[in-house]
């Protein structure tokens, strides 16, 4: 049986996307990027970047709370906070950001969201990580680590300072 992946502390992770994603700028691959973070983790993430990168415009924040594909299931969280998208979407170049890059669903939740805001140019996906398990097709760009995790293992996400991460059984969360 193969070992697990050891799990990179968040500000290694960040550090990497802020590189591949500043690589990426370089060529040419985007401009003048809106960054758009996904309620939690990936705001907190977005908010690291949005710093890192010297971004002018503003940090948007979806909550897609309302567009997930298990709402009926799960209901109306209590604290359900609103989304902050206060720049136009349309035509531009969107960096969404998640923390754990896992099934796909949350990802495609906040593309639905993105996409009532407008026709954004091209959405790229950063995520600090990106796990095995994905049950729709949907991968990073950029991803600060992607790793193998056991069938019975996740990866929690803490912060916003320090932020941190680390795996947990998932009889434990």
């Amino acid at each position: 049986m193969t070992p697990p992946d050891p799990l990179l502390p968040a500000n290694e992770a960040i550090d990497r996307l802020e590189t591949e994603i500043r690589a990426a700028q370089r060529r040419g691959e985007f401009v003048d990027p809106l960054i758009v973070g996904i309620h939690t983790g990936g705001v907190w993430v977005a908010d690291a970047l949005h710093r890192a990168l010297g971004c002018s415009e503003p940090l948007g924040r979806l909550n897609i709370t309302f567009y997930r594909d298990d709402f009926h299931t799960l209901g109306l969280h209590p604290q359900v906070s609103p989304s902050d998208l206060s720049v136009d979407v349309d035509g531009r170049d969107i960096i969404l950001v998640d923390d754990v890059l896992f099934t796909g669903r949350t990802v495609r939740a906040a593309m639905n969201e993105l996409f009532d805001y407008g026709r954004p140019r091209r959405i790229r996906l950063a995520v600090l990580y990106q796990r095995d398990g994905g049950e729709l097709p949907i991968c990073a760009d950029w991803a600060g680590q992607r790793v193998t995790l056991g069938p019975d293992e996740q990866i929690h996400v803490d912060g916003p300072a320090p932020m941190t991460a680390h795996r947990v059984s998932s009889k434990e969360s």
